[in-house]
């Protein structure tokens, strides 16, 4: 019924609202019921990715409001929520979409807040109720909040733990008025109820009818909220990493990500090339890479011609790197990293006679440049015989803390002789990394040693600015914080962090207000291009 006055339709779904089985063995007549389930997936496009809003409390010099959009209208139902959950239990009425034009209504409003910029932050109240969408609200931005709930039900409890629709949103108090006058037009009424505001000190205070019901650290509350994961997590994989995750959590004073960069985003110092003939760089690819329309997309930014080429060109003769002025070797799984991160992709080269006089000749040439980017990068580190000036290289294993790692850490850009790294170094910023096997494991020569030699040009930092092999500031725990590394030269670079999905600003899932259209990644294909010419 909801799908058509909603106007939407159901491209796909799973059901497990009447799976049961049935048989009869020697006791008599069995049945087993699945739990029931069901799962709708929907998309929707997004016109413009800046236009969004984040969870995250914002500074606001004039001062902000927490308000409550209360789709439930104070009914409070907290029947199946978690908190009935924790105490065995399934309550009795749960919450329901009662009014579907007040829910499209309200849809309509967040989108034209959004499109007017009023809104500072917003997140809807889903599992766990309003007291989870505060404490969420303030982990991420490293807020405090006082707010009232006298007006919002009959009891305290409900209010904080029914998970009924709605949403916490952030407003200057310079756009209260604007909000709801917006909200009125569009006929959402009497639903939009003043919470509290943020506050400096790190502290979530909650009063009820002149009754403190809640007073927590938010550090105390964050750890409370992660204890679940690190138990898990300390079993799962490596304990010291997983306590020094948990123990992250004490520091809830300098932010995790930042950006102090020693050059200027919005420089394009590939200009002045544009309108020259473009040199072609080939985007090498092997079974299970899956990094390369973006790698393609940054060298194409950066006035090269970014050209796809397979292993199985090069290996049947179809396509020479001759032809070619650079090469960059992308991240992904090649062979599924069943011989090895990168290895069995190297091993293709290394015993195979066309390959590895292609890849010989093209790493000897002086005109020539290469990127190895993750899965690239352990590649080519285990080609280090053949690329001149890369014997100290290092290979990549396992990740100390024993498990794939996805996120977003602080990079410093070091002093080297990297082309691609040329003008940057003392920078720091963010970056994203995805690799199951980026440790370091030094071949030839220690990591003081690469330090030394100029030979490494990134390395993880701390909050301060440090190098640090603290989990998971340093996802893989290489020691010094080392990531990447230059041959002697600068020509050839390897490193396990992801530049080439974060090359645009909007690309970041966090990003700084002083960038512009490309974030600092950007830096490196162009450097790559004005070393060309």
């Amino acid at each position: 019924d909801l799908c058509p006055q909603l106007g939407i339709t159901i491209p796909v779904g799973k059901d497990s609202l009447s799976m049961k089985t049935s048989w009869e063995d020697d006791e008599g007549k069995q049945s087993v019921t699945a739990p029931l389930s069901l799962i709708i997936s929907a998309f929707a496009p997004v016109f413009d990715v800046r236009k969004t809003c984040t969870a995250d409390i914002k500074p606001c010099a004039e001062g902000s409001t927490l308000l409550l959009i209360d789709l439930g209208q104070q009914k409070n139902r907290i029947g199946a929520s978690a908190l009935t959950q924790v105490y065995g239990q399934t309550g009795d009425v749960g919450p329901d979409l009662d009014d579907a034009d007040l829910f499209k209504a309200f849809f309509v409003a967040v989108q034209q807040m959004i499109g007017e910029e009023l809104l500072l932050a917003y997140h809807d109240r889903s599992d766990g109720g309003l007291i989870t969408t505060l404490c969420e609200m303030a982990f991420a931005g490293r807020s405090g909040m006082h707010c009232d709930i006298s007006g919002l039900g009959r009891d305290a409890l409900s209010i904080l733990f029914a998970e009924e629709l709605g949403a916490v949103i952030q407003v200057s108090n310079l756009n209260i008025s604007k909000v709801e006058s917006l909200l009125a037009g569009q006929g959402v009424n009497g639903i939009c109820h003043v919470l509290g505001q943020p506050v400096a000190d790190e502290s979530l205070t909650i009063i009820y009818k002149n009754n403190q019901v809640v007073s927590e650290s938010i550090v105390d509350l964050r750890r409370a909220w992660s204890e679940t994961t690190w138990q898990m997590q300390r079993l799962r994989d490596n304990p010291q990493c997983a306590q020094q995750e948990y123990d992250l959590l004490l520091n809830n004073e300098k932010p995790n990500l930042f950006s102090r960069l020693r050059f200027d985003t919005d420089e394009d110092i590939a200009a002045p090339y544009i309108n020259r003939q473009r040199p072609r760089i080939a985007i090498l690819r092997e079974e299970g890479v899956n990094g390369q329309v973006e790698m393609a997309a940054a060298f194409e930014r950066a006035a090269f011609t970014a050209l796809d080429v397979h292993m199985s060109d090069i290996l049947s003769g179809r396509v020479s790197l001759s032809e070619f002025q650079g090469i960059a070797a992308c991240g992904g799984f090649s062979y599924g990293d069943v011989l090895g991160a990168g290895e069995g992709w190297a091993k293709s080269i290394l015993y195979n006679p066309r390959a590895y006089d292609e890849f010989s000749a093209f790493f000897n040439r002086d005109d020539s440049f290469g990127l190895g980017i993750c899965n690239g990068c352990q590649m080519m580190s285990n080609l280090y015989k053949l690329i001149p000036g890369a014997e100290n290289w290092p290979r990549f294993v396992r990740n100390q803390s024993e498990q794939f790692e996805a996120r977003v850490a602080m990079i410093e850009v070091l002093e080297s002789n990297s082309l691609f790294m040329q003008g940057m170094a003392g920078s720091m910023m963010p970056v994203v990394v995805a690799h199951g096997e980026g440790l370091v494991e030094q071949r030839n020569a220690s990591a003081e040693q690469l330090l030394e030699q100029q030979l490494a040009c990134i390395r993880y930092v701390d909050a301060d600015g440090d190098a640090s092999e603290y989990y998971p500031l340093n996802p893989n725990g290489s020691e010094l914080g080392l990531n990447g590394f230059s041959n002697d030269d600068g020509r050839f670079t390897i490193m396990m962090p992801h530049p080439e999905r974060i090359f645009r600003s909007v690309q970041n899932s966090w990003q700084s207000k002083t960038w512009g259209e490309y974030g600092p990644w950007m830096r490196i294909f162009r450097n790559a291009r004005k070393w060309i010419d």
